[in-house]
């Protein structure tokens, strides 16, 4: 099974990028999206300068609980800049998404409450609401998180979207606002 595969059958269809998407972005921005492989995990991720964005990380059924998933963040975290990720809301019906959550908790991230993230698919043309993770080694704000993953959004999320989609995504703005009346609370408080 090939590195798309592998994250397809593991992430949502509204979450995922085409092949062509990713592999546009492998080629044309390989100064900031990376992607690291290795037989039992498939990580892809931004860097830029000021912050890393975590795209995919995927570790294989056979592999988890031994440790990989924490080796691959504790390689990151060595970059000593803030780290950004985007998580589904736990669905108590996806045993998966609870146990993600747990897993981003161990590894000290945070949940940025005051950040709402709703996006239309343009592979189901449905809202999805995301939540924003990210650990940072120096105290950071939910404002500055904000301003980076609206930057992320920008340079590899809506990145040549029409032509690759037929279709644009929503602007950052419309997607991406602090909302300070949120009533969701933290996401990894309860776990």
């Amino acid at each position: 099974m090939n590195w798309y595969e592998k994250l397809s059958q593991y992430f949502p269809i509204e979450e995922m990028k085409s092949k062509k998407h990713i592999e546009t972005l492998l080629q044309e921005r390989s100064d900031i999206y990376h992607k690291n492989e290795g037989p039992h995990h498939v990580l892809m991720y931004v860097e830029t300068n000021q912050f890393i964005f975590i795209d995919y990380l995927f570790v294989s059924k056979d592999a988890r609980g031994q440790g990989l998933g924490g080796k691959l963040i504790d390689e990151l975290k060595q970059h000593n800049k803030p780290i950004i990720l985007e998580v589904e809301p736990v669905d108590y019906k996806d045993s998966d998404s609870a146990k993600r959550l747990h897993f981003y908790k161990r590894a000290d991230f945070k949940h940025a409450q005051t950040i709402g993230y709703n996006r239309r698919s343009l592979a189901t043309n449905e809202i999805n609401q995301m939540e924003i993770l990210y650990w940072s080694p120096t105290s950071e704000t939910e404002e500055s998180i904000l301003n980076k993953m609206k930057k992320t959004y920008e340079l590899i999320h809506t990145y040549k979207d029409k032509e690759i989609y037929g279709a644009s995504y929503q602007p950052a703005d419309q997607v991406l606002k602090i909302d300070k009346n949120r009533k969701d609370g933290d996401i990894l408080a309860d776990l």
